[in-house]
Formats: structure tokens, sequence, C-alpha cells
């Protein structure tokens, strides 16, 4: 009876791993990789410059995705409003979207904020960019400027995580897995399938109260959260974001380049007050535009975060 249930436990194992590979080969040719490829760190990052080389005279944007994002969340409605005018350079973070991360690469903010610090540099831009973060990017800019302070011109905000979270949103919950073994069984197992199951309500939740544009699967770049890579990559980072924000938001007050941000009052993953007001008490200079909607604003709202851009490269 045990042989009877290991065989069958491991028949079930495998064909969900069989499913679940050829789901990442179907995403991956369906979303391929769509900029170039840089080494920093150990980690090879996938990014999109619009620019044409370090002569490039127009001011320049570097953006950063959230927690389990990639770069198509930027390219989705805002690429295309700000490169006329602006050098657009957006990257998928170290593990997400196309990027690779070395399996003993820590994956805490301020670890992060060096790789994107680094990949700046490596950029070679005639002058600091402004960066750009949104939700846990938000957190990576942040401390960019704590630690960087001299590779970028200023730092805007999109619904940033800027304070420490003591438990993840109830969508997010799935994700915490401390055990890496367990995390790959996972990964490899259960994550695909239930992102088929539950898919939609978890959009829901983070778009909501706004609805889930109908082409992001693939103009958002929503499938490729279907891989095991991106549910693997999400675990470590949501596991290492508190890491640093206890220290970092005491050294908020060292802040001296401008900082603009933007929150949806009706954002249903990080509460405007517990990150936007709190960074604005530590911060007084911050200029914190509040509006209605949910936390995906880089699709939902472009028009109100173009602005925001468009401000801070102005007075930066």
């Amino acid at each position: 009876m045990l042989l009877q249930t290991i065989i069958a436990l491991a028949a079930t194992g495998g064909g969900l791993a069989l499913f679940t590979g050829w789901t990442a080969s179907r995403v991956e040719k369906a979303l391929p990789p769509r900029g170039r490829f840089m080494d920093v760190r150990g980690n090879r990052l996938h990014y999109l410059d619009d620019g044409t080389g370090p002569d490039d005279d127009r001011p320049a944007v570097v953006m950063v995705h959230g927690l389990g994002g990639q770069m198509h969340h930027f390219t989705h409605s805002l690429l295309g409003r700000l490169q006329t005018d602006h050098r657009v350079i957006v990257v998928d973070r170290p593990g997400s979207g196309h990027s690779t991360r070395p399996d003993d690469a820590p994956a805490n903010v301020l670890a992060q904020a060096g790789v994107i610090a680094d990949f700046i540099r490596a950029l070679k831009l005639p002058r600091p960019p402004l960066l750009v973060g949104h939700s846990l990017g938000g957190a990576i800019a942040l401390g960019v400027a704590l630690d960087h302070p001299e590779t970028i011109s200023g730092v805007a905000l999109i619904a940033a995580l800027t304070h420490p979270q003591e438990t993840p949103p109830d969508i997010f919950k799935g994700l915490a897995i401390r055990s890496d073994i367990a995390r790959r069984l996972v990964a490899w197992t259960m994550a695909t399938p239930m992102s088929f199951l539950r898919g939609r309500k978890v959009l829901d939740e983070v778009f909501g109260p706004d609805p889930v544009p109908a082409d992001f699967a693939i103009a958002g770049g929503g499938l490729l959260g279907l891989r095991p890579k991106a549910f693997r990559s999400a675990s470590i980072d949501m596991v290492a974001a508190n890491d640093d924000l206890p220290a970092m938001a005491a050294r908020y007050p060292d802040i001296a380049l401008p900082v603009h941000m933007i929150f949806a009052r009706g954002d249903r993953i990080l509460d405007w007050r517990a990150h936007g007001q709190a960074l604005q008490a530590k911060l007084p200079a911050l200029q914190l535009t509040l509006i209605d909607g949910g936390h995906m604003l880089p699709v939902t709202a472009p028009d109100a975060v173009e602005t925001l851009i468009r401000n801070a490269t102005q007075r930066a």
C-alpha cells in the first residue's frame, strides 16, 4: 500500500513537472526577450534601452518594477508616452522577467539596489538618470538614493513599498516559503496549475478596484508569471523584502535627492498611509500625489504617472 502511494505521488509530481515545463516553454515562445543583456554582479540583466548611446542628450529615466513583475509593466502604457523626449531604460530585476540571478546571490533590498546602481554606472549615461520604482522597485530605488546617490538625479516612486510589512497581502502568502528546497518543489509542481486556477482572482486583487486590461497577459507580460522561475524569484524577493527596511526607514531623513511619489487611495496591496504618508513624515520635501485607483498605476493610470515622471525630471 505504501509503495503504491509513493508511486502515485511520484507519477503525479512528474506529470505536474512536465506540465510546468511545457507551459514555461510556450510562455517564453510567446514572450521572448525584447532587449539586450548585461552582466552585473553575477546577474544577467535583461533591459530595453530606447536611447541611441552615451551621446543621447534626452533626460534619461530608468524604471524598476515590483514583486513578481517585469519590464512589460512599464512598456504596456508608459514607454510610448515618454520616449519621444526621454531616453527610457526599463530593466527586469535580478531573477525576474528574462533576467537571471545566481542561486547564492542576495535578494535583500540594498543588495538589489547595488545591482541597479552598478547597472546605471555601466550604461555610461551622459548625466545621472531619474530612477523610477514601482512597489518593491520603489524600495530598491530608495536604497539607491541612500547608498548610491551619485548615480541618480532623483527618485519617482509609484505605489512604493517604503516600510516593513508584518504580514504580506493574503494573495501573496503562498510565496512565503523560506526553504529553497520546498520553494523549488512548489515551483515545479503546484505553482503553475494554481496560477491557472487562481490567476484571475490574484490579478483582480492586484489591479483592483481598477479593471485588469484585456491585453495584460501578452502586452503586460502577465503570462511570464506562469513559469517556475518567476514563482521562485518572487518568493525569494518577498521573504527578503523586510530585511533592510527597518534600518532604511531610519535613514530616510538623510536622503538629499528630490523624491516624488504617487499612490492610489484604493490600493489593495500597499496602504498609502503606511508607505506614502509615513515616508512623507520622514521626508517633508516629498511631493506626494494621491489619486483614485489601485496598485498597478503604471498600467492603469499612465496619464498621472507620466505627469509625475515629467515633473520629477524637470526638478531633478
